[in-house]
């Protein structure tokens, strides 16, 4: 990187959020756990699809792997997907995990066909850290601002495919076509974040070759509350 740019950067840095007097509009972060096996599924995809065109939203589908068994390989499971939704289920005090699941912004959950409960969430005003993302030569830069008495949390970076479609041969789904969005390829902690102002970089070259966008997160410690968000196109 450039001495300009390094420059620029640690300028960036030095951004101060007393509270939530500098604090940032986002987008409310939902995030779908679903699968290509799972027959209830499809309707919340094309919810997300709908999301996905929105700027007060950023919508990210998390495919799971354990519909598989059923006889259909979903091509888009992750095993960082069961982790995160596992997560969550312990977080809100679930018994067991599920498919269509809805999580708003880490803290509520609803069954992914709810229109009316993740509307509501909708319309709710949300401030975050301050968070740019950009992609600057062949690097996806990030960029926080300092906040004064912030939560601890992580820096989460999640790299995904805009846009699928998949023919289903076998299981609940068999002989469908399913249109998918914003699916999740693979989610990478950068490091944690204690209220002060940092930077990350990470090569494009290093995510999945299928990814076209990336998501940022500034999730609170312990896979909790989202504490800011941004994305931006790989392509």
């Amino acid at each position: 990187m450039s001495r300009p740019f390094r420059r620029c950067l640690a300028a960036a840095a030095i951004v101060f959020c007393v509270g939530s007097t500098n604090a940032q509009p986002r987008p409310v972060v939902i995030e779908l756990f679903t699968s290509q096996g799972c027959s209830s599924c499809p309707p919340a995809e094309a919810y997300i699809g709908r999301l996905s065109v929105r700027s007060d939203v950023l919508a990210l589908s998390f495919h799971v792997n354990y519909w598989d068994e059923l006889g259909w390989r979903d091509r888009f499971a992750l095993l960082q997907s069961v982790e995160r939704q596992n997560t969550y289920a312990r977080n809100l005090g679930r018994v067991s995990v599920y498919t269509p699941q809805l999580v708003v912004d880490g803290r509520a959950d609803y069954v992914g066909s709810d229109g009316q409960a993740i509307a509501r969430a909708l319309n709710e005003r949300r401030e975050g850290v301050p968070l740019k993302v950009s992609v600057h030569a062949a690097d996806v830069v990030v960029e926080i601002g300092a906040c004064a008495d912030a939560e601890s949390g992580d820096v989460v970076l999640i790299s995904y495919l805009r846009h699928a479609v998949s023919g289903i041969g076998r299981g609940e789904n068999a002989g469908r076509t399913l249109e998918e969005f914003n699916i999740v390829r693979a989610i990478q902690t950068l490091g944690p974040w204690k209220g002060e102002g940092r930077s990350f970089q990470v090569p494009v070259s290093s995510l999945p070759h299928d990814a076209t966008d990336v998501a940022v997160l500034v999730q609170a410690a312990g896979q909790s509350r989202i504490m800011g968000a941004a994305a931006h196109t790989l392509r």
